[in-house]
């Protein structure tokens, strides 16, 4: 059984039992607290908490996920994949346990040729919280034998979110694979031969707070149950497909055989080849399906997620003895593996493939670069006559170079060497814990957003401010400091729900709305619009005056001035994504955007810097456009029929069954968007791209000035150039060549004057020379060379006077003041080196003298310090350390 047949069974069956069909969320998760959709109850959580009231009593729904906090596992048990599939199906208040389990159990006992998944019942177990009789009768009553259904603790079989809310128990069923794949027993054994297939959980209690997740409060049962089911997909997979893994089924096997015939290594013939081969297939499908959801290399958050697993590809084919770019072969096979069920990863394979193309070249760079530095760590080692190396190194070339360990502990072994692997690993350690607690604080920092269920029960909050500038309304609720109140006074800081406002929140990319909040004896200056919940809007104010209280009427005034800057910036946005698209082709998609009054910047994958003829040819096909006077039409649309007129959808951004479609210029500019806009291309202004630069190496950034501040920006630069024109009486035309010339004479003049100091410099050593002293056994010269220019300077002045002293000991010692700072060098030759005169150890007493810090290696060294007036002693202190 084919997986997009699975895939296909589940949603019909659920479908024709009066399920809504939801369509997967993408990859990337509204829920701030997530980087990805790790579950298939993920895009329900609103529902399920109660926090949004659910558009349907009961759902379904094959849920994308990416998990990779077990990456060190994949490829080495049958069922860890970073990328999987979620079957879910929910009720909201609906039906509860049993009608749970006995969708469950009919779908799967079901025989294929009847629509089900074809499970022989003998073959198949259930687990239970140890106290949930309920659950257990109702298993019974299908005919599952007593043996077979198993009492387990609240560590496996009780959910809960870790917080206060909704929480229950749930059952899973589990897939006996027989006895050649472990010991009888059941699924309490924890063993590879009882694969869990599908999860049941019932969420029917509150709990409160509580020490760990096995130990809180039950408070009562919730006044609306829920269901949450997940079945995982590749699991069910492999069991149908009559294979050994997850990493074998139809969807994922060929993608592991491009990586077998590359590497010219037969799958199945070594167990570590095999792994290698599983991670090739597994983390070239993930970085796939993220990428097709607008996720993109880069060095922080979900980017850095996305290269460590295209690197992880890399460097598993690199184990496998492929050194060359294999992502244009392994990309292909995923993309037609994973089209049956996701056909925009073929729409959308050309902008997939140039950023994973150029991500693999950037690595392979990457690893050459790496080496070097591995191999001058290689050379000090062993010249240290060490066998180790340092732990501190392998993870510099991890945590700089993006170099895996695996890589450095073969190349190591390869050159004689072992890893301090200790010592990497607790430095790894540190910089995970550092990363947990930097999450689990912004996770604390976000407000409960239960104290907003309340407010978005009573209904969505109305936008007006797409047609109108003010509102009048009413207060529904006040919140300080995370509590809902009552009312707040003159100076508080609060946010305010109102049932209908006319302030733009922050979305898609524009900046929220500026204005005031007013009523009869209060007024409220809004710092922020925000969306906390989806369907609500909360103000951010400042109570300037009186007090506002929930119940009472308020208007909602939008500055006018900082929403005509805002449709400006953002209609801008649009007309320039098209220009770019016009001059470079469909694969410059936008991947990220900003814009508020008088300016926007947007980010669109392009894996090189513009030329400047580009650059201008973009900006000229924009100030056309808004010189055309474009007309500008909004309308709303079902979302397939927006997305078969050709509208953009744009990655990163959720859209419901009913989209906004924004126009510029009929087809020409077509984009799914929610934001405020101009009515005619003309009301824009101007469009003035002041930078474009790398934003990593798939993407670019323009960043553009609109409207009056475009104007005044150019006007600038006008000032500029003619003042120029006058101080220098040129023409404004001949001004580049004049300025180069200047330019040119310039530095002419300094290499002539860098030549002469050199010269002083240099007829400064005699004198030097002639001060040179016997101090114990070597020649010591030690002295203040007063105020010089640079570091540089001294060094050149110590290397010159050590050379003229010849071969017998010497030591060299100056001092200078640079940049009102006591600088000193100290060089040794060879013979004084024999001697045991370390400039190392004599630079770093020095600095202690003068206040500072120093060392270097032993043939020369630099110390220094602010403390000028203890130059002499300084010196004093090298002279006694020699002549001793």
């Amino acid at each position: 059984m084919q997986t997009a047949d699975i895939r296909g069974r589940w949603l019909d069956f659920f479908a024709d039992r009066g399920h809504t069909v939801v369509p997967s969320a993408s990859l990337v998760s509204d829920d701030p607290t997530l980087l990805f959709t790790v579950a298939g109850m993920v895009p329900f959580v609103p529902y399920l908490t109660g926090l949004v009231p659910a558009p349907f009593p009961r759902a379904t729904s094959v849920q994308k996920c990416i998990r990779t906090n077990d990456i060190e596992e994949v490829g080495k048990t049958p069922r860890h994949g970073t990328f999987f599939q979620m079957n879910g199906n929910f009720s909201f208040g609906d039906y509860f346990k049993e009608q749970a389990i006995n969708y469950a159990w009919e779908l799967l006992t079901t025989p294929e040729n009847a629509g089900g998944y074809g499970f022989l019942e003998k073959d198949l177990w259930v687990t239970v919280y140890k106290d949930d009789d309920e659950a257990i009768r109702y298993w019974r009553a299908l005919g599952l034998p007593e043996e077979r259904i198993q009492r387990l603790g609240m560590d496996t079989n009780y959910w809960s979110t870790g917080q206060p809310g909704p929480a229950g128990p749930c059952s899973e069923i589990f897939f006996d694979r027989g006895p050649a794949y472990g010991a009888d027993g059941g699924p309490a054994t924890d063993d590879d031969r009882y694969v869990e297939i599908w999860n049941l959980v019932f969420m029917q209690y509150l709990r409160g707070e509580g020490t760990s997740k096995n130990d809180f409060e039950i408070l009562g049962e919730l006044p609306k149950k829920n269901i949450d089911t997940g079945m995982g997909l590749e699991r069910v997979a492999f069991l149908k497909q009559g294979v050994e893994n997850m990493y074998e089924i139809d969807q994922v096997r060929p993608v592991l055989d491009r990586a077998a015939a590359l590497s010219g290594r037969r799958y199945g013939a070594d167990h570590g080849d095999d792994v290698r081969m599983r991670i090739v297939a597994d983390h070239v499908r993930s970085s796939l399906m993220l990428m097709s959801d607008g996720v993109m290399p880069s060095n922080e958050g979900r980017g850095y997620i996305l290269r460590r697993l295209m690197r992880r590809s890399v460097r598993a084919m690199r184990l496998l003895g492929v050194e060359d770019a294999t992502f244009p072969e392994l990309f292909p096979a995923s993309r037609d593996a994973m089209s049956s069920s996701y056909p925009e990863v073929k729409a959308d394979y050309s902008r997939i493939s140039q950023a994973a193309y150029a991500e693999e070249e950037t690595f392979l760079r990457t690893l050459a670069s790496g080496s070097s530095v591995l191999d001058l760590a290689v050379a000090k080692t062993k010249n240290q006559n060490k066998t180790e190396l340092a732990g501190d190194t392998a993870f510099l070339l991890h945590d700089t170079y993006g170099f895996p360990i695996e890589i450095t502990l073969e190349m190591a072994e390869e050159a004689g060497l072992s890893v301090n692997r200790e010592a990497f690993d607790t430095l790894m350690s540190k910089q995970r814990a550092m990363a947990k607690a930097d999450a689990k604080a912004k996770k604390t920092h976000l407000a409960d957003l239960s104290v907003y269920s309340t407010f978005r029960a009573l209904g969505e909050t109305v936008f007006t401010g797409y047609n109108n500038l003010q509102t009048e309304s009413s207060v529904l609720g006040i919140i300080v400091d995370g509590v809902s109140v009552t009312s707040a006074v003159a100076g508080e800081t609060a946010e305010v729900i109102l049932q209908e406002t006319a302030l733009y929140a922050e979305s898609g990319g524009q900046e929220a709305d500026a204005g005031l909040i007013v009523g009869a004896g209060f007024e409220l200056e809004v710092l922020d619009v925000q969306k906390p919940v989806k369907g609500l809007i909360s103000h951010k104010v400042t109570v300037r005056s009186g007090e506002v209280g929930v119940g009472e009427q308020a208007t909602s005034i939008v500055d006018a001035d900082w929403r005509r800057g805002a449709r400006q910036a953002h209609s801008g946005t649009h007309v320039l994504h098209a220009a770019l698209r016009q001059v470079l082709g469909p694969n410059a998609h936008q991947s990220g955007s900003y814009n508020k009054a008088g300016f926007f910047r947007l980010d669109f994958s392009w894996n090189q810097a513009l030329s400047p003829a580009t650059r201008t040819e973009i900006e000229e096909i924009s100030n056309n456009a808004i010189r055309d006077n474009l007309e500008v039409v909004t309308r709303e649309l079902p979302l397939a029929e927006a997305k078969a007129l050709g509208a953009m959808a744009l990655f990163g951004e959720k859209y419901g069954d009913r989209v906004r479609v924004v126009d510029i210029g009929g087809p020409w500019s077509r984009e799914l968007c929610a934001g405020t806009h101009v009515a005619t291309s003309a009301e824009i202004g101007m469009i003035n791209l002041v930078s474009e630069v790398s934003v990593g190496s798939t993407n670019r950034r323009v960043e553009s000035l609109v409207g009056l501040d475009a104007f005044r920006d150019l006007a600038a630069e006008r000032a500029i150039v003619s003042t120029l024109t006058q101080n220098l009486k040129t023409p404004r035309e001949q001004l580049p060549e004049r300025i180069n010339d200047l330019v040119q004479s310039l530095k002419a003049a300094e290499k002539k004057i860098a030549a002469f100091e050199a010269r002083s410099l240099s007829d400064r050593v005699p004198a030097l020379l002639e001060k040179a002293s016997r101090a114990g056994d070597v020649m010591l010269v030690a002295e203040d060379l007063g105020t010089l220019n640079s570091a540089d300077d001294v060094r050149m002045l110590v290397t010159t006077t050590r050379e003229r002293l010849g071969s017998e000991p010497a030591v060299v010692a100056l001092s200078a003041s640079v940049g009102e700072k006591a600088v000193v060098i100290v060089a040794t030759n060879q013979a004084a080196r024999d001697a045991g005169h370390k400039a190392g150890a004599l630079a770093k007493a020095v600095a202690g003298i003068l206040g500072g810090g120093g060392g270097g290696k032993d043939d020369m060294a630099q110390g220094g310090g602010p403390n000028l007036v203890a130059v002499p002693a300084a010196l004093d202190a090298v002279r006694d350390a020699v002549g001793r």
